[in-house]
């Protein structure tokens, strides 16, 4: 990892030197999944969370051409103000450096760094995954991807409630990815809390993960999805996601959004047509 223009905050190295817990935080939520001042709010109380229970949050993202692990306020404010930010997968990562840009990170993209800092711990709000109409747009995430080769647990609310749950889940069954649920037996969707798949398997308590990250790390170097379902408060009525969702995929078809501009576009538009309600 020397060769790599890899900066990490002194806290993120002062805690993974003492064998203290670490926690990866993506940034295209800031940069490119909510809207201003939304997005920094919400960066800030994520961290604000890992730091509650114990742990030291790392935010990363690519910052004017180097690999940063643990941002600070000042850079995740910048990230949420601004119009010009990269949104940066696994496959432009190099891109970035070279044209020392600035690039929020996905899902992929931060499990990357996070297990080149070091770190094995990485909480999101939802995967990517398969997208509806599959057959026709051949649009799959590259979190699958990463997943497959990637040793990083991503704890998360399930996949993005936009996508083709069911493929999604036979693509991780395939590649080999254990996706467990936490305190349920169904696959959480996101703004969802059921999607009606299981889970490969269900454990109760922080240890019980624990212990099967390290024999599983042990026998594999894939992945891990930990979904825990959001709390029931916030949880978006079914009749009511579907009727936007079918409206703003409409909307995207007939604007020709394609690739990585699909799912910022669904999410954009789906808070607005939900009242504020999927923020």
């Amino acid at each position: 990892m020397r060769n790599l223009p890899l900066d990490l905050a002194p806290e993120v190295v002062a805690a993974l030197a003492a064998g203290q817990p670490v926690v990866a935080l993506e940034s295209t939520l800031i940069a490119h999944g909510l809207p201003w001042p939304v997005n920094v709010e919400t960066a800030l109380e994520a961290e604000g969370a890992v730091r509650a229970a114990g742990a030291v949050p790392a935010t990363i993202a690519v910052w004017e051409g180097r690999f940063t692990i643990g941002l600070s306020t000042e850079q995740i404010t910048a990230l949420a103000q601004s119009r010009t930010i990269l949104k940066a997968s696994t496959r432009d990562l190099a891109t970035t450096v070279v044209q020392k840009r600035s690039a929020a990170t996905t899902v992929a993209a931060t499990m990357v760094l996070a297990q080149c800092a070091g770190i094995r711990l990485f909480a999101t709000g939802g995967i990517g995954g398969v997208h509806r109409g599959v057959t026709a747009t051949w649009d799959v995430s590259a979190d699958l991807t990463e997943l497959a080769r990637t040793p990083v647990a991503v704890v998360c609310a399930g996949a993005k409630s936009i996508l083709d749950l069911p493929r999604t889940l036979e693509v991780l069954e395939t590649l080999s990815v254990p996706v467990l649920g936490v305190g349920t037996t169904t696959f959480p969707a996101f703004y969802l809390r059921n999607s009606g798949e299981p889970v490969s398997a269900s454990l109760e308590t922080a240890e019980a993960i624990a212990q099967l990250l390290k024999l599983h790390w042990a026998l594999s170097r894939t992945g891990v999805v930990i979904a825990q379902p959001i709390a029931p408060e916030f949880a978006l009525p079914e009749e009511v996601w579907e009727q936007a969702l079918v409206q703003v995929e409409r909307e995207a078809a007939h604007a020709g959004v394609r690739g990585k501009e699909v799912t910022p576009f669904l999410l954009r538009r789906l808070a607005e047509v939900t009242g504020g309600e999927s923020l």
